[in-house]
């Protein structure tokens, strides 16, 4: 048995080299393709349904140039506004400003100013102080003024009505 005995760091006898460890080249090229595969597939993807898929610039015709803004300013209000009788009065004063268009409307609009202000009046006596409170309060405001002078002065439209100042006292 003394002579049987093989030394573990020796060679092998029969000229068997010894195996390679790491990954085959197989397996390297399949794992490549799938990333060129998944890869190229994700940037069609995003190409088609993210809007990359045309040229931008090739597509938009030529900038139009913005029409400057057109505003008519109206003349102040000051109304008191609704109260239950143990309040005591409590006024608004808003001045207004209207965003229109165009130019030609400002020349149809002064005829009509006497129609606005009395539509003005009328809408903003009926408010108690909580309808304006907050910003929520402000843009309801503002739509609801806005509706009102489109439906005085149709069939023309203003695009929209601007406060320049509201003071509550």
């Amino acid at each position: 048995m003394a002579g049987k005995t093989q030394d573990v760091d020796a060679a092998p006898e029969d000229g068997d080299k010894p195996a390679k460890k790491g990954l085959p080249i197989k397996l390297i090229a399949i794992a490549g393709g799938a990333v060129l595969l998944l890869g190229g597939g994700g940037f069609a993807a995003y190409k088609m349904f993210l809007g990359g898929g045309h040229d931008d610039h090739a597509a938009k015709p030529a900038a139009v140039a913005a029409k400057p803004a057109v505003f008519f300013d109206v003349p102040d209000v000051l109304v008191n506004l609704s109260s239950a009788n143990n309040e005591r009065t409590q006024y608004l004063k808003v001045k207004v400003v209207l965003e229109l268009p165009d130019d030609k409307l400002k020349e149809q609009l002064t005829p009509l100013m006497p129609r606005l202000l009395d539509m003005f009046q009328t809408y903003l006596r009926e408010l108690r102080p909580t309808d304006l409170d907050g910003s929520a309060g402000l843009y309801r405001l503002k739509e609801e003024l806005t509706r009102r002078v489109n439906a005085s002065i149709a069939p023309n439209r203003v695009n929209a009505v601007l406060f320049k100042e509201i003071v509550v006292q």
